[in-house]
């Protein structure tokens, strides 16, 4: 009989590990896009525009210099578009907050809302950007092809969510940047998104848009580092629009005009 070195035996076991964790992972992600619709619909998405509103809470300062609670809403206007396009609008109080990606560019400006005189505009850094692409691939690739952009999926086994039995794929685009989804193993459902900064998105309700499954509602928990206090904003979308076409200068860095 034909004896093999221990290495070489130890490497067909890993590899046969790696197969069986990426047929484990093919299948949870199948489930879950056909939980979403059709595969050719998924695959035929270019853009998504959701429009909607949001509610939560701030800490502020009353007269006395103390810090309270206060709940504050606004409205919400957000783009992604394939293949590096994202634009997020938000308006309040405040003002209107504009953070956009335009594919390795990516910059954020806020118009007070009492003077149209002040504003600014920042231009976001090399992991701000990473962290817009990485955004945007997660909103239009439904799942599928990380691996096309030099990231990774992994199996991290079954958890329990809400009283479901969940399955945990981490969605790596690269080390520090990850996302942890978690699927219901009985219908392919996303349940919970984490991220590596420990902020939670929890998916309620349902819109179906040309055949297509989106959530009505996200409930988007942070904690603050310096307090440890959570705090939660609730996205209610309105309207979603799939496959419009956006020109590319509504991404582009705004050029300074002198007002």
């Amino acid at each position: 009989m034909t004896k093999f070195p221990r290495f070489f035996t130890a490497g067909l076991f890993a590899a046969a590990l790696v197969a069986r964790a990426s047929a484990d992972t093919d299948g949870v992600i199948a489930q879950a896009r056909a939980y979403l619709g059709p595969e050719a619909t998924l695959e035929a998405i270019t853009s998504l525009h959701y429009v909607g509103t949001l509610v939560g809470e701030e800490t502020v300062k009353d007269q006395d210099g103390k810090p309270i609670r206060r709940p504050f809403k606004g409205t919400i206007d957000i783009i992604f578009q394939k293949p590096y396009y994202q634009r997020v609008v938000l308006v309040s109080y405040k003002g209107t907050e504009i953070t956009a990606l335009d594919d390795y560019e990516a910059w954020h400006r806020l118009q007070d809302a009492t003077d149209a005189k002040r504003w600014s505009l920042v231009l976001l850094d090399k992991n701000q950007i990473k962290s817009q692409r990485a955004n945007t691939w997660e909103n239009l690739a439904f799942y599928r092809g990380i691996e096309r952009s030099g990231g990774q999926v992994e199996d991290l086994g079954s958890h329990v969510i809400d009283g479901h039995v969940c399955e945990k794929l981490a969605f790596v685009h690269e080390p520090g940047l990850t996302f942890y989804r978690y699927f219901d193993a009985a219908t392919g459902r996303l349940l919970l998104t984490e991220m590596e900064n420990g902020s939670r998105v929890h998916e309620q309700g349902e819109m179906m848009v040309n055949g297509v499954r989106f959530p009505k509602t996200l409930v988007n928990t942070t904690k603050d580092p310096a307090t440890g206090r959570e705090n939660t904003i609730v996205i209610t979308l309105d309207k979603i629009t799939l496959n419009e076409f956006f020109p590319e200068g509504l991404f582009a860095v705004p050029m300074y005009t002198g007002k």
